[in-house]
């Protein structure tokens, strides 16, 4: 088995003793819905947030020219509804995430005619 492979298989058995969803199917849910995702921050505190990377309820991210962003494979940056800002929070210590239902009805609700 190489190496991809079992870090894989190693990151789905570890989301499935949690409970929560890999980090792939996180990032697809995130960009199909909102969810309450609870994470315990670095300093040990629990956070609850109602996050979303849904189009049409985050803003337009604007990069300025020249501008590089280090990318953290292990954060998971979102548009968190509450504070309307951009969060994150590290996947690891993420312990649970939950479509928001109200807004997954809202999504299917609405076609391109309004």
């Amino acid at each position: 088995m190489d190496s991809p492979t079992k870090s894989s298989l190693v990151a789905e058995t570890v989301a499935a003793i949690k409970g929560v969803p890999t980090k792939s199917d996180l990032k697809l849910l995130l960009e199909q819905n909102v969810l309450v995702v609870d994470f315990t921050k670095l300093d040990g505190d629990k956070r609850v947030m109602t996050c979303t990377l849904r189009e049409d309820m985050k803003p337009k991210q604007v990069v300025k020219e020249g501008a590089t962003k280090k990318v953290n494979d292990s954060v998971v940056s979102v548009w968190d509804l509450t504070a309307q800002a951009w969060r994150s929070f590290r996947y690891d210590r993420m312990n649970s995430a939950e479509i928001v239902e109200i807004y997954k009805e809202e999504w299917f609700r609405y076609d391109d005619n309004g």
